[in-house]
């Protein structure tokens, strides 16, 4: 998992006050191969910076998307996940775990288990140091982890008792429907292909699994209200999706968006916590979080969208409830 982070002296993360902003992880570049990019959702190659000239990010003018281009290189993004990255992990694990536990409350994650009979598996593919999988695993599901932070990665296993497969889940290698609940929070925004990582999901899911996702929200009150400042917009972040354009993108590959949840009216530190309380009440029922989680299913071969903007696709509903 990749989630709030540390500012960019590591320094001065064990100096922040109580109650100061927590940006999101981000280790600030070095001189990378950049590579150009074209649309991952459309294949358009015409889009404009996103949020002023001097942003890392285009948005595709054709279907909305948000991404960065160029973009570094695979093995320049992995050698980012580091001692450094490890300690910050550790830090905040238990936050990180009690904000995962807090998103599938949401999304009415007892329901799912309950809904499966006889043995269960679940995936958490960026896992970190294990947290969430060790939970699982005391709730009897067979647990796995993938990870690309070695040191992370053998903590999980070392002190929590876990599997977990260091690398990228799709070096795994994972044998077809190996899985009935595959879970990510705050992944696909760091990878360079999410759509070749959803295919892979879409894979190794049994017939009866879910994949449950969780991403920052460009639609959300904070990515409107901050602009380039939103603490989403950093170097690690090589896609932002909306509601919108991460449904076209699982249902481009073979899934079906069956409920969605926002969360996170306002960060800590952005506005008195009087306002901070009512903007985060009110963020879940009108759907304007700064993160989005989207409980999906794989659906059959024929029913697969191939292009959300073709005239003669099908859309498939969104349960926002």
């Amino acid at each position: 998992m990749i989630l709030p982070s540390r500012p960019q002296n590591p320094e001065a993360a064990q100096r922040a006050p109580a109650g100061s902003v927590m940006k999101t992880f981000s280790m600030q570049p070095g001189n990378e191969a950049l590579n150009h990019v074209v649309c991952t959702l459309c294949g358009a190659d015409d889009a404009h910076r996103w949020n002023g000239s001097d942003s890392l990010f285009v948005q595709c003018r054709r279907c909305g998307l948000v991404y960065q281009d160029p973009q570094p290189v695979r093995a320049e993004l992995l050698s980012r996940y580091d001692d450094d990255y490890y300690s910050y992990e550790i830090e905040n694990e238990a936050q990180f775990f009690r904000l995962m536990q807090l998103g599938l409350k949401d999304i009415q994650f007892d329901d799912i288990e309950r809904s499966l009979d006889g043995e269960r598996s679940f995936l958490d593919v960026g896992c970190a140091t294990g947290m969430l999988i060790e939970s699982m695993k005391k709730r009897g599901w067979a647990e796995q982890g993938v990870e690309v932070c070695r040191p992370a990665a053998e903590h999980g296993k070392q002190q929590r008792g876990v599997r977990i497969h260091v690398g990228t889940l799709e070096d795994a290698g994972f044998p077809d429907a190996s899985f009935d609940v595959v879970h990510c929070s705050h992944l696909i925004e760091h990878l360079n292909d999410p759509r070749g990582f959803v295919r892979e999901v879409r894979r190794i899911l049994t017939p009866r699994g879910c994949f449950l996702v969780t991403t920052p929200n460009t639609d959300g009150f904070q990515a409107r209200l901050f602009g380039k400042e939103w603490r989403s917009m950093i170097p690690d972040h090589l896609y932002l999706f909306s509601r919108r354009t991460l449904a076209s993108l699982l249902r481009q590959e073979g899934f079906a968006v069956q409920r969605e949840k926002t969360w996170g009216g306002l960060a800590i530190g952005t506005a008195p916590r009087a306002l901070k309380a009512l903007a985060d009440k009110l963020a879940k029922p009108f759907g304007f979080g700064d993160v989005v989680m989207l409980l999906t299913r794989a659906v059959k071969n024929d029913d697969i969208l191939p292009n959300p903007h073709s005239r003669s696709g099908k859309v498939l509903g969104v349960d926002r409830n």
